[in-house]
């Protein structure tokens, strides 16, 4: 009984019903919410705040930013589905103003890194100088997935295509996809005359694969960039088959504030219980960790698995 007055107290407030529905969509900082719902960042904190208390939402600091997801599914789950039944019967007219506000915030988000990108992707080698040397990277990204084949693998955010120029001799057909033109224009004239291996502009919300089929996929420095973090692991799953593996190299959790607008990182590294928890929920296995440090930030390796046994581990057996 306290638990449902905790959650029906909490929604009890047309703001926080509009957080919750805006939560539902993806995750947003304190300021994003303040310009979704035209209201002070102070008074959606304070709203934000009832919300976590009623376990409906949680809160993370990342330097000066303070990101709101949703809470714990057992909480969430139960209020979303009354709050969309009712909807049904009265639809609600801030939801869709709220979209599409929503949707604005999320087209600056991606101009502004698109921008970047563009702007930098002659240099983009060199910008990943901030940690341990990148051949140290690459070899534990080698050690860890093995020197055995890999079947088809893909390359989420493939860059100037370094991550292919290493593992597409492992593998039967390899695919390098990006959103930047100049990038893939780059990641060409490097892996010219690779017969397995392919390019294409995507983007990495909706890779241009068939459920289930890739063996292998790799997000190499890319998820610190990504708006929703959960939602890319979440479609790397949806490609990857039965034992399949999902490879992410990236940083630890850190404090350089001023890497967000030098270099425009979205999130200031991760933390192994984020990663966990975006792993369990895209249906993977508990990650297995490698920390790698040196320099100004730690880089860390989690590696995930679907369930099951794949393809190859099939026929072999």
């Amino acid at each position: 009984m306290t638990v449902a007055l905790d959650i029906f107290r909490a929604l009890a407030d047309a703001t926080r019903l509009r957080i919750l529905a805006l939560l539902r969509r993806m995750e947003l900082s304190v300021g994003e919410l303040a310009q979704v719902l035209g209201q002070s960042q102070p008074r959606v904190s304070r709203h934000v705040k009832i919300l976590c208390d009623a376990g409906l939402a949680e809160r993370r600091k990342e330097g000066s930013w303070v990101f709101v997801a949703l809470g714990r599914a057992e909480r969430v789950a139960p209020a979303a589905a009354a709050i969309d039944s009712w909807e049904q019967a009265e639809p609600d007219h801030w939801a869709t103003a709220d979209a599409a506000r929503l949707a604005a915030v999320r087209a600056d988000r991606a101009a502004s890194a698109a921008a970047w990108f563009e702007g930098h992707a002659g240099e983009w080698d060199a910008i990943r100088s901030l940690h341990i040397a990148e051949s140290e990277v690459e070899a534990a990204m080698a050690a860890v997935l093995g020197d055995g084949p890999v079947g088809t693998l893909i390359d989420i955010g493939t860059g100037t295509g370094r991550m292919l120029e290493l593992f597409a001799g492992q593998a039967d057909a390899a695919l390098g996809i990006d959103k930047s033109s100049e990038m893939l224009r780059l990641a060409r004239a490097k892996l010219e005359g690779r017969a397995n291996t392919e390019l294409r502009q995507a983007d990495l919300y909706a890779l241009p694969l068939a459920d289930g089929a890739a063996d292998v996929a790799i997000l190499h420095h890319v998820l610190h960039f990504a708006q929703q973090p959960g939602a890319a692991i979440a479609e790397a799953a949806r490609v990857l088959g039965p034992g399949g593996r999902l490879l992410i190299a990236d940083f630890d959790a850190h404090d350089r504030e001023d890497l967000r607008v030098s270099d425009a990182h979205a999130r200031l590294g991760f933390a192994d219980t984020q990663i966990a928890t975006w792993f369990a929920a895209a249906g993977f296995g508990a990650p297995v960790v490698t920390t790698l440090e040196g320099g100004e930030l730690t880089v860390k390796l989690w590696l995930g698995r679907r369930p099951g046994a794949s393809l190859r581990e099939v026929k072999a057996a």
